[in-house]
């Protein structure tokens, strides 16, 4: 029998859980949330916090080191690696308190335990002790988030073969390391430790990194690692990893040949899959795809009054998209109307410089049998971008050709991970190039490459050479 009921109980409190939870709870249902380990999920405990906390602190310190070109100079410049864990710890420690305190302060009911959704649509959960407690609920949302995927390769369960969770946990900086995958996570954690001075070799199997984003972010981001000494292999596919003394060694083939690589720990990053260990009891009639929960156009599964959002279905996994989706499945709930628009999701990536898309590249829209027109600014141009010396990086904006609407946008440069939701809001809207040029960007800012970059797309910019025509 139920212990209590509740018009929407929510299995996990990540991104995706925790702001469905406060949402509906704004919107005036009694709601509960149930939580195996710490409110904040992977996002804040195991993944963008904590890891966007080691890239300042590595990037602060190549600042310091590089402080002679602005002629500040100063000695003995040096990191402590514990400190930097204690930093890291007290930022998501922070995040995690304040979540707590939004739940309480809404009203919503933390139930710490692993969650499991039974066959009539309740949920149970087993706490720390073991204990069994039943819920009823009128709507439940599965919001469990996912777990580092490791691939079928011979040696992954060799000691020094880490996921994200692990590498985040070690206790000093390693002094080689590989990364299998050249995504997100790989170039992330590629920007921390070479700051801090290891040696880093990445092994893709695709043909260039981060492979879903623009090509010329992927082949800028190539250089400027390498420049760095990141050893890079695209279209090299993993074949083992063996233990040969201390280090590891990584087998892979690349054009044809064998390739042998050596580094003291192998990092894993190629991929998260669905977290569904024991989420779904027997009988739920809940289909799942290639372990994702199969959902329709407003996250309803198969099972009546049962949501699911975040990385449990297929889609773009990231913590905002999770966000935005735990709030829309909490506003229909409630019978309001959502106002965020689910199909612009911009992604971004913490290296130096910040990488930073939204909508369409030029190859999607012309698969897409879309006419359109291109403006580009090379951010070396940009006042602000001299004043700072940044590296290599652009603006750039694809627009439809006849009407002007906005289609993608895609940044390699300082702060563009803060400049790319004024081109999100601009797709969603539909907005048109015209239209964004009305508002005035102030000076110098790196934001004015924004401008630039959409004066371009007729050939107007004014510190860009004139195009031949």
């Amino acid at each position: 029998m139920a212990e209590d009921t509740f018009d929407l109980i929510i299995i996990g409190a990540g991104p995706g859980g925790y702001t469905a939870a406060i949402r509906a709870a704004k919107n005036g249902l009694k709601t509960a949330v149930v939580e195996a380990g710490r409110v904040g999920g992977t996002c804040l405990n195991r993944g963008c916090i904590p890891a966007k906390a080691m890239i300042h602190a590595s990037s602060l310190y190549q600042e310091m080191l590089s402080g002679g070109t602005f002629g500040v100079s100063a000695s003995g410049v040096a990191y402590d690696y514990g400190k930097i864990l204690a930093y890291k710890e007290e930022t998501t420690d922070q995040l995690c308190k304040g979540v707590e305190q939004l739940l309480k302060a809404n009203k919503v009911t933390v139930i710490y335990g692993k969650g499991t959704l039974t066959g009539n649509r309740e949920v149970r959960v087993i706490d720390a002790s073991g204990t069994e407690h039943v819920y009823g609920a009128r709507h439940v949302l599965l919001a469990a988030g996912s777990k580092p995927m490791l691939p079928p390769i011979p040696g992954m369960d060799l000691e020094g073969v880490l996921t994200s969770d692990g590498l985040l946990k070690l206790a000093e900086v390693p002094d080689s390391l590989l990364i299998i995958g050249g995504g997100v996570i790989s170039m992330e954690f590629a920007t921390v430790y070479l700051a801090l001075g290891s040696k880093a070799a990445v092994v893709e199997a695709l043909p260039r990194l981060v492979p879903n984003m623009d090509k010329e972010i992927s082949q800028n981001l190539k250089m400027i690692m390498k420049k760095r000494g990141l050893d890079i292999h695209t279209g090299a596919s993993v074949k083992r990893i063996e233990k040969e003394g201390e280090h590891l060694v990584c087998t892979f083939e690349e054009k044809g040949q064998e390739v042998r690589s050596s580094a003291r720990y192998v990092l894993c990053a190629a991929g998260r899959c669905p977290d569904t260990d024991t989420l779904l009891e027997e009988g739920t009639g809940i289909r799942l795809d290639r372990g994702r929960i199969v959902v329709d156009d407003r996250f309803c599964t198969d099972m009546d009054g049962v949501y699911a959002v975040g990385d449990l279905i297929k889609g773009t996994q990231l913590a905002h998209a999770a966000a935005a989706q735990g709030m829309y499945v909490a506003d229909i709930i409630a019978g309001r109307s959502p106002s965020v628009d689910l199909g612009v999701i911009p992604g971004c990536v913490y290296t130096e410089p910040e990488i930073a898309s939204v909508g369409m590249t030029e190859e999607e829209a012309r698969e897409k049998g879309c006419e359109t027109k291109t403006g580009k600014f090379i951010m070396s141009a940009n006042g602000k971008s001299l004043i700072t010396k940044e590296e290599r990086g652009f603006i750039k904006v694809v627009a439809e050709a006849h009407t002007g609407v906005i289609l993608g946008a895609h940044m390699m440069c300082a702060r563009a991970t803060d400049m790319i939701g004024e081109f999100t809001t601009a797709i969603a809207n539909r907005l048109t190039v015209e239209q964004l040029l009305k508002g005035m960007r102030a000076h110098p800012t790196y934001n004015e490459g924004a401008g630039e970059a959409l004066e371009e797309v007729f050939g107007e910019a004014i510190h860009v050479v004139p195009r031949r025509r």
